[in-house]
């Protein structure tokens, strides 16, 4: 059986905040951390979004297959983390909505999804700088082991 690798880290600073009306999540994230020179963390997201780009992976062909919605979406739940990819901070999140129909949707969150309201709970975690390379096994950009 192969066992888990991780790394220890200590929560650093922690930032709350509103979200950019109209911008993209994930880019404004993504600006946020490289400002304040955020490295490693994690998110949580609430809020609404007027489009969503969503995805899954397709497993057998390595690729995602993404989707785009517009309308009137309800965050039911955003978390993600920081880490490195190519010298910069990268947003890598997973997303649950809710349309006007009441019925939930999700899957891994793209550019370009749009906020119209959002709050963030942002934490900076000290230690090992987690970079993301290619993996081959999975095709996927992962932690670097």
């Amino acid at each position: 059986m192969k066992k888990l690798i991780a790394s220890e880290f200590a929560q650093h600073r922690i930032f709350m905040g509103r979200l950019p009306y109209n911008e993209d999540l994930i880019k404004s994230m993504e600006n946020f951390c490289r400002e304040a020179n955020i490295k490693t963390g994690e998110f949580s997201v609430i809020g609404a979004l007027s489009s969503v780009t969503t995805g899954i992976y397709d497993q057998k062909q390595q690729v995602y297959v993404t989707a785009v919605k517009k309308g009137e979406f309800e965050i039911l739940s955003c978390t993600g983390n920081i880490s490195i990819k190519d010298d910069v901070p990268m947003a890598h999140a997973h997303i649950i909505l809710c349309g006007g129909d009441g019925r939930a949707f999700g899957g891994h969150l793209f550019s370009e999804s749009v906020i119209f309201a959002g709050e963030i709970v942002l934490r900076e975690l000290s230690g090992e700088t987690l970079l993301r390379v290619y993996d081959e096994t999975t095709g996927l950009m992962l932690w670097k082991q």
